[in-house]
């Protein structure tokens, strides 16, 4: 789907597979205080009919994801994440554009998602990539309590 050749290292991005679930949930736990489950991104990649999700491999290993719901012409994203070691290099940036261009091939018209107020390395992502602030969801995340900013990108 997508590759980069100025990094120092070969970078792919393509659809999530079964079989990368466990690397993906490697990517969930050193991203997340309440990582999903394994569970989870089996019922999201095997069962739901809605999602899509990508990988990125740097020299053939998992080193991040990104996935998205897509609903009429909306797409809604529910998770992105890098290694640590893969943050701050533009990666999140490949990720979330390929997801864009997913959504759009798709026929989605606009895309949505949520995020931390104290993300704002993720703030500043999505803004770069056109999302906007539209409102608040009060008490969202159920681990700390933290409001959710929504975001909106109105035209993919």
């Amino acid at each position: 789907m997508g590759e980069a050749s100025e990094l120092p290292f070969a970078l792919s991005i393509r659809a999530m597979e079964l079989a990368d679930v466990d690397a993906v949930l490697k990517v969930e736990e050193a991203s997340f205080v309440s990582p999903w489950s394994r569970a989870a991104f089996v019922a999201e990649v095997g069962d739901n009919d809605l999602a899509c999700y990508l990988v990125a491999e740097a020299d053939g290993q998992v080193i991040g994801y990104a996935g998205m719901w897509l609903i009429v012409d909306e797409a809604h994203v529910t998770n992105v994440a890098l290694l640590p070691a893969y943050r701050g290099q533009g990666l999140g940036n490949l990720l979330m554009a390929a997801l864009c261009g997913v959504a759009k091939a798709v026929g989605a018209r606009r895309m949505t998602l949520e995020v931390r107020p104290s993300n704002t390395a993720a703030q500043r992502l999505y803004a770069k990539l056109g999302f906007v602030v539209r409102g608040v969801r009060p008490g969202y995340y159920t681990d700390t309590k933290e409001d959710a900013l929504i975001m909106w990108l109105d035209r993919l």
